[in-house]
């Protein structure tokens, strides 16, 4: 296992980047202590695989460094930093048997047969693969290819570090729970360091215990699953996480008070606020906006069900704003007014939340 550094990293696929735009990867410094559980989270093309790359040694940094405990492994192959890693499509031996399969990492580094065969029937059993060990790999579907590739993944105990690229993309819907739950078993039993990648904030929230947002080729925000959802940093984080994302409002600041259409909306931040701002906005999670006597008024143009709450969609004028309301309780017709929770309503500056300005 290892804490990873990574230090003023940056990425070019150019030779000689010169504009903003040809960075894949914007100037980074994180660190991850040694066995902890981490995802990269983000859109498509934001640098998330890149990043792995770089921490893998399939690509050597432009520019930084890169630590494992402590030693520069900035050049050092893949095989020197000692990890294991898991791609977004199955990467197996199809004439082999299930069991050589999971047993290869093992036989290629001179493990005894006895702890081979221990090590690979445990991560057998917890990737329900017991029944098919003696099967070639070739006659399994696509998810059962996968859960082998995992299993590879896995079944080292002396890597630094597993790294998991969108590994659970040809799993269908409900494997995909289930797999999630168990490598969090793993983690929890075995402690190694893991980074998980994927655009899919379930599987991000659901497995790691720090989450790094990406967007753009940069980290936007690091925390806690809670941390992201109740205090989101930058407006992209509070729209890309959450279902639906949060509300976003055009705002006013003045002498220490926020205001939406002349309304007076009290947020945790707007005292913190200095008046040098290019564009001012507010935000508040549809969790935490409510039906009340006296607020905001707004007509209700949409509700959809959603299970156990109905998500209603409000227009304040031109503004669109969102709010969960409970299964059974009653959504008036025609106007409304809308209440936002003060504990959880941040004003936003230029993007990014007042007083967090990197």
């Amino acid at each position: 296992m290892a804490k990873i550094t990574l230090d003023a990293l940056k990425h070019s696929y150019y030779p000689n980047p010169q504009r903003e735009e040809d960075w894949a990867l914007k100037r980074l410094t994180l660190e991850w202590a040694d066995g902890g559980a981490y995802a990269l989270l983000g859109p498509s093309g934001c640098g998330k695989t890149t990043l792995l790359n770089l921490i893998s040694g399939l690509l050597h940094p432009t520019e930084g460094r890169i630590l494992f405990n402590d030693r520069d492994v900035t050049l050092a192959s893949p095989e020197e930093r000692n990890i294991a890693q898991v791609f977004q499509f199955p990467v197996i031996y199809d004439t082999m048997t299930v069991y050589d399969n999971l047993a290869f990492p093992l036989r290629n580094r001179g493990v005894a047969e006895p702890e081979v065969d221990k090590r690979v029937r445990e991560i057998a059993h917890m990737l329900e693969l017991d029944a098919m060990l003696k099967s070639r790999a070739a006659g399994l579907t696509a998810d059962g290819k996968q859960k082998i590739s995992l299993g590879r993944g896995l079944v080292r105990s002396d890597v630094n570090v597993i790294m998991f690229d969108e590994p659970l993309t040809v799993i269908d819907p409900h494997l995909k729970w289930v797999l999630r739950s168990k490598l969090k078993e793993l983690h929890r039993r075995i402690s190694r360091t893991m980074i998980y990648v994927t655009h899919d904030q379930t599987e991000a929230l659901t497995f790691a215990d720090q989450v790094v947002v990406m967007n753009n080729g940069e980290v936007v925000q690091t925390g806690t699953p809670v941390e992201l959802f109740e205090r989101p940093m930058h407006t992209f984080v509070g729209h890309f996480i959450g279902s639906p994302g949060m509300n976003v409002l055009t705002c006013e600041v003045k002498d220490g008070q926020a205001s939406v259409e002349g309304y007076p909306v009290e947020t945790v931040n707007a005292a913190e606020y200095k008046g040098d701002a290019r564009r001012l906005e507010l935000g508040v999670r549809p969790e935490f906006v409510t039906l009340a006597s006296s607020g905001i008024p707004a007509n209700i143009v949409k509700v959809a069900d959603a299970g156990r709450f109905r998500i209603v969609e409000a227009r304040a004028r031109d503004r669109s704003i969102k709010l969960l309301v409970p299964e059974g309780r009653p959504i008036p017709e025609g106007e409304v007014h809308l209440a936002f929770d003060p504990r959880h309503t941040q004003v936003y500056e230029d993007g990014w939340m007042v007083g967090a300005r990197r």
